[in-house]
């Protein structure tokens, strides 16, 4: 069965349908830059160009940067703020002319995906997926289970959200080495391992693609830290999972 998946970035929206026995993408993904201000009406614009790029007709889901209650925003942290209490759902239904549209967070859509076809697929215990990007991302699973929308990004970490400090957008914006950059990541796990005490960190993101860059420089955690398998799609297979069990 295939279905479609778009994923919302704070820097780029990106879809493609997805086969749902095999997690993986049918077609190349499609990809448009992400509207600045992020409105609901530019992203939502964004989101029926990547779709109608394929001429898709079937259900949709799509990822939210940002807590998702039903198919309701009630946080944005790296998109336009006047997101916030719009049932997004039916915002991007109508914008795709009546198709069924299933929301839900980013990182809690590329975690299921991993968890299902990628490097978590089988864990048991505590296991973290966390997406570096332009924020981080958090899923959280605790025997194969997703508690929702976490937003461990937001933690505290030296004074300032940790994601303003070990994102992939705080190494470009301060152009930091890859060594430097690693020690930023390595005490926020040290803080998130402190919390929740996982077995597996899962560390997604399209910095994923250069796992070996910065992984072997990350010392002294206890959990397993891998890359995530399905890298940079996770969000897009993700989001075709939660439509297809809509």
């Amino acid at each position: 069965m295939n279905v479609f998946g778009v994923d919302i970035g704070g820097s780029g929206i990106k879809g493609a349908p997805v086969d749902l026995e095999r997690g993986a993408l049918t077609e190349e993904r499609h990809k448009v830059l992400t509207p600045h201000p992020a409105t609901p009406d530019g992203v939502a614009g964004c989101v029926a160009e990547v779709v109608e790029h394929f001429g898709w007709t079937g259900p949709v889901g799509v990822t939210f940067p940002g807590v998702v209650t039903g198919s309701t925003i009630r946080t944005a942290a790296n998109v336009d703020k006047s997101w916030i209490d719009v049932d997004a759902g039916t915002l991007l239904s109508e914008r795709l002319g009546g198709l069924p549209v299933t929301v839900l967070n980013d990182a809690d859509a590329a975690g299921v995906a991993e968890m299902t076809f990628g490097a978590g697929r089988g864990r048991k215990g505590t296991v973290i997926m966390l997406t570096l990007g332009t924020g981080i991302g958090s899923a959280l699973f605790v025997d194969g289970r997703l508690v929702p929308n976490t937003e461990l990004g937001h933690l505290e970490l030296k004074g300032h959200d940790a994601e303003t400090r070990a994102s992939t957008k705080a190494k470009e914006d301060e152009d930091l080495s890859w060594e430097h950059w690693a020690k930023r990541v390595r005490k926020y796990l040290a803080h998130v391992e402190m919390l929740f005490s996982p077995e597996l960190f899962i560390i997604g993101g399209g910095v994923s693609r250069k796992a070996d860059k910065f992984l072997p420089l990350i010392e002294d955690i206890r959990a397993e830290i891998v890359p995530a398998e399905l890298q940079n799609n996770a969000g897009i297979v993700g989001a075709g999972m939660a439509a297809g069990t809509a």
